[in-house]
């Protein structure tokens, strides 16, 4: 019997472009192969788990008896962000994509964001790279004491300012306000971004830890919701509680990047009563696939594979672990944008069983779908279960 769950998402690890990666400009997108054959990527324990034993990945890497189950999922959501890719892991579908805003921000948004705030305005109103803009507009974001405001191919409301110039706090009062104003006056904006920085220069500003995602709160039930009604505890690692806005996390830990988040999670398979343990693992993303800095997303890929011992060792008899993702972001094409990809699934549990090949699923609510019945839960409207593969 399944008592407790752990989830470790790692942030855009996407394994190959999905089957409608053309309506995104993503043909070709295959984050996993392009840190493969631009490195000598060295991730001996996922491997062992079944990682290049998924379908689709032709990378000679192939292990002959994984002591893992594997697969891969396609996303049903039209985006590829990681609040829609978070909710459908966790049974939500959304039906009908957010809204972007590739040539900027209306006026009127940004005049009534900046009157409710009681600040100057903002600068730059642009799509791009948000370090990019740091270089070309911090120092006159400092200067002018406006805050930087910008968007992705994701649909995102990002605000950055200086932490000398903003306090933390107050760039958090000021997202809540830009996130009330487009819920009330329907924008369809999915996620308001908080991006603090530091530094002197434009040489040398960077992004702090204190980043905060204010997301939309108009999704439907998910299997956190699940579990709190029936009295199961979850606990929120990494930036889930600002993904679910705090909807059926019963608990909640802050972390500073990727080291920070994986001890975390290690000490809490030790020690806590949650029933499941949900962890986004963030500097894949953000400061690797989004600065398509391939050696590093590749040295933080083999960080993670020579932790995967001392997590797995410190599972208990009843636990289940799940390694995933919510999206690609190829760090070796031209975008710093998200990809649409399939996402890997890599199990382990020492009640399951082993080499189990769980092919491909056709959403990420299939996971939610199977924790639901390992714990004998209410199902959700979306997934298929796949619980009687693996046990």
């Amino acid at each position: 019997m399944i008592n407790r769950s752990i989830i470790i998402v790692l942030d855009s690890f996407g394994v190959g472009e999905a089957l409608d990666a053309n309506e995104y400009g993503d043909i070709g997108s295959n984050t996993l192969a392009g840190i493969y054959n631009n490195t000598n990527l060295n991730i001996p324990n996922m491997k062992k788990l079944g990682l290049y034993n998924i379908q689709g990945i032709n990378l000679d890497e192939k292990e002959e008896n994984p002591i893992g189950i594997y697969g891969k999922a396609e996303e049903k959501t039209k985006g590829k962000n990681s609040p829609v890719g978070h909710w459908e892991i966790a049974g939500y579908i959304k039906k009908e994509p957010f809204k972007t805003y590739y040539e900027g921000f209306p006026k009127e948004l940004l005049d009534k964001i900046s009157e409710k705030a009681g600040i100057k305005g903002f600068i730059c109103n642009k799509k791009g790279s948000g370090t990019d803009f740091l270089k070309q507009y911090g120092e006159e974001s400092i200067r002018t004491r406006r805050p930087i405001i910008y968007t992705s191919a994701d649909s995102v409301l990002q605000i950055a300012v200086h932490e000398d110039i903003m306090p933390v706090q107050k760039l958090y009062e000021l997202c809540q306000i830009a996130r009330n104003i487009i819920d009330e006056d329907g924008y369809g904006i999915g996620t308001v971004i908080a991006r603090p920085f530091i530094g002197t220069s434009n040489d040398n500003f960077k992004r702090t830890y204190n980043r905060k995602d204010f997301e939309a709160e108009n999704f439907g039930k998910t299997m956190l919701d699940v579990f709190v009604e029936n009295n199961k505890k979850v606990l929120a690692i990494g930036k889930i509680n600002d993904l679910f806005v705090g909807r059926g996390i019963s608990r909640a830990i802050h972390t500073n990047g990727n080291t920070d988040g994986i001890e975390k999670t290690i000490d809490e398979i030790k020690n806590s009563n949650e029933e499941m343990i949900f962890v986004n693992l963030v500097d894949f993303d953000m400061l690797y696939g989004h600065r398509n800095n391939i050696e590093g997303y590749a040295k933080a890929l083999e960080e993670f594979d020579g932790k995967l011992p001392e997590i797995i060792n410190n599972l208990r008899d009843n636990d289940i672990l799940i390694i995933t993702a919510d999206h690609g972001n190829d760090p070796s094409t031209p975008s710093t944008d998200h990809n649409r990809e399939y996402v890997p699934i890599l199990i382990y549990g020492k009640q399951l069983k082993q080499n189990i090949d769980l092919g491909i699923r056709k959403t990420f609510s299939d996971i939610s779908a199977t924790i639901l019945d390992l714990f004998d839960l209410p199902a959700l409207e979306n997934g298929t279960s796949f619980k009687n593969e693996i046990i």
